[in-house]
């Protein structure tokens, strides 16, 4: 294990080894297969780039971006649905838009799992990342840029853990 001061006075235990290396590749898209869970303050900036009655559905309570079906063969899921917000070329248009390069936290901490451990935060690798996340071992250590994979806004909330049990 080994702990890191990620942002001031903000302090991370990471249970793999920093010096793993990934950076985001836009042939993988897998992370966005899959519902994007919104924390409470992604959705009040999701709401200044779209409609949320139109971009969200709540699954047990919790409001997830909308997967929709895509009429392509790449970049999709086995069901052939992906985020509403992943285009044919496989970018996100809310990176794209051109204001901020704003994406939701759950998208930014891709491949990482969080759990809050009082105030440290517990960062491990995604199991399924292991298996399907193209950009692992690719790029520079994730130590060098674990600031942007793990925001700020992450100690701020009541509950960061990426590892719910959803109430459907």
């Amino acid at each position: 294990m080994h702990r890191r001061e990620v942002h001031p006075g903000r302090w991370a235990v990471l249970e793999f080894d920093p010096q793993r290396r990934f950076r985001c590749v836009e042939e993988c898209t897998w992370c966005c297969h899959h519902g994007v869970m919104l924390y409470e303050r992604d959705v009040f900036e999701l709401a200044d780039h779209d409609d949320l009655s139109a971009a969200t559905e709540q699954i047990g309570g919790q409001s997830f971006v909308e997967r929709e079906p895509k009429d392509r063969e790449t970049h999709v899921a086995e069901d052939g649905c992906a985020c509403r917000y992943l285009r044919d070329d496989g970018l996100c248009t809310l990176q794209l838009s051109g204001e901020t390069d704003w994406k939701p936290v759950r998208c930014r901490v891709f491949p990482l799992a969080v759990e809050r451990d009082g105030e440290v935060l517990r960062v491990s690798l995604r199991e399924e990342a292991e298996d399907h996340c193209e950009g692992l071992d690719v790029g520079d250590p994730i130590d060098d840029h674990l600031a942007d994979l793990l925001p700020a806004a992450l100690w701020d909330l009541d509950d960061p853990d990426t590892h719910r049990e959803l109430d459907l």
